[in-house]
């Protein structure tokens, strides 16, 4: 392998996430607000948070029926990972699983926390965060076989759905500390 180009790889795949991810978001921010109603008051802004969070706990869901089916097709796997590592066939199954339930945990927190500072038009970002979780996930997944660079679009778009949510949750929160 050639660390370089790999790296390389990373880069250009992540630059394409980050311009895929702004563009959901300010899509988002200008056109939900228009067609939606946004909750404003906090327990159904978390309730907001909660539902849009669903897509993060569907992924996992699917993630977990992969490595559960894997396992119970293949009989190097069916004795559980207390048995051995998994298989070369199970081994994305699994390495999928755990990255997505990291990456859900993150997500959903990212949710909580934008949805317990703001109401209205920044919730919209939670329905960006969720439809660019989705996208990262099957992006990862598929193409986590050819490699970092291959995967890097899937990882960095996944990444950036939480981020965005932290970094505006940090945001409006040091703002209000500021009477902003």
């Amino acid at each position: 392998m050639d660390l370089k180009a790999e790296q390389r790889q990373v880069r250009k795949q992540s630059a394409l996430a980050f311009l895929l991810c702004a563009a959901v978001f300010a899509a988002s921010i200008l056109l939900l607000p228009r067609w939606i109603a946004l909750p404003s008051e906090i327990g159904a802004r978390l309730a907001f948070a909660i539902q849009t969070s669903v897509v993060h706990f569907i992924v996992l869901l699917l993630a977990i029926r992969l490595v559960s089916s894997g396992r119970y097709r293949s009989a190097a796997d069916i004795g559980g990972s207390a048995k051995g590592p998994p298989s070369p066939a199970l081994a994305v199954k699994a390495a999928f699983l755990q990255n997505t339930l990291e990456q859900a945990f993150l997500g959903v927190g990212a949710h909580l926390a934008l949805a317990s500072i703001a109401g209205g038009r920044w919730l919209a970002l939670l329905v960006a965060s969720a439809i660019l979780f989705a996208i990262g996930r099957f992006s990862f997944y598929r193409r986590y076989p050819d490699g970092a660079g291959a995967r890097a679009f899937g990882m960095a778009t996944t990444a950036l759905a939480s981020l965005t949510c932290y970094v505006a949750a940090l945001a409006l929160f040091i703002s209000s500390l500021f009477g902003g």
